[in-house]
Order: structure tokens, then sequence, then C-alpha cells
């Protein structure tokens, strides 16, 4: 995904999302877990600053800088929980690409949610996964080809 044009009038051209956020009781695992599961989809770690905040990790595509996919130590000191209803869907460049993922997902703590295989009550070409990260947190790794040219 890129980053949208500038319109004539200063502002930028709308996209759905700045970033997601997810909690985790412990960012190491949360790291390996997140680095094997976006490496397929051409994410990469990037350097999160300190702004005073909990500790954090984030994700982005390497050709835009929103939107950003981070995960935190929960802000209010409490245990991370997983939203019941929540997940994230990260878009898959190709099927083997979910596949790769999805494997690479179950064997740094993941647990399945959904093998990968084609949705087709969601659309021609939706081939998806679904798995749990290690603090529970619902994962969807989709790749549209009804969408993609």
């Amino acid at each position: 995904m890129q980053e949208a044009p500038d319109r004539d009038d200063g502002r930028m051209e709308s996209q759905m999302f700045s970033h997601v956020t997810v909690g985790a009781r412990d960012l190491e695992r949360a790291g390996r877990f997140y680095d094997a599961v976006l490496a397929p989809l051409g994410l990469k770690r990037r350097v999160v600053t300190s702004d005073g905040g909990p500790p954090a990790l984030c994700w982005v595509a390497i050709q835009a800088p929103l939107p950003r996919f981070y995960v935190y130590i929960p802000f209010d000191g409490e245990p991370a929980t997983a939203g019941n209803g929540c997940l994230a869907a990260f878009l898959s460049p190709s099927q083997e690409a979910v596949r790769t993922a999805y494997t690479e997902g179950l064997a740094h703590g993941g647990t399945d949610e959904g093998a990968p295989g084609p949705r087709p009550h969601y659309g021609d070409g939706y081939f998806g996964a679904y798995l749990r990260d290690p603090d529970g947190n619902k994962v969807h790794i989709v790749h549209r080809g009804d969408l993609q040219h």
C-alpha cells in the first residue's frame, strides 16, 4: 500500500487507517511471532522511539509510512487481553505467502483458527487463513485475488 498523495488543499487523501494496535504480555515473544508472520507479507519491523508511553513494537510496509501495526504493553498496566470479535487482517501478495505466514505463525507460538484456503463467501479470489497470536489476538492473513490486478 502506498501513501496517498497530498491534495491541492494540503490535506492528505483519505486512507482508512493510520495504525492498528494489539496488546501483549511479552513483547519479545510477540516480536518473534509477528516477525515470522509479517515477513512473508513484505512488512518490516521499524524502530519505535520512546514517547513516554509503554514499550511497543511496530511493523510497516517498506514503501509506505502508513498504515502501521503496533504491539504494546497495555497503557493501563493491566495484563493484555484479546478482544472478542476483534482481529487484524493483513493483505498478502499471494496465496503462497498466506500459507507461509500461517505456517510460520504456528511455528512461533500461534494457534490455528482456520487453515489457509479459499473463502468464496467473502468474494471470488478471496484466500485466507486465521490464527491467534501467543496472547490470543486474532490475526487474519488474506490474499484478495478478486481485488488485485
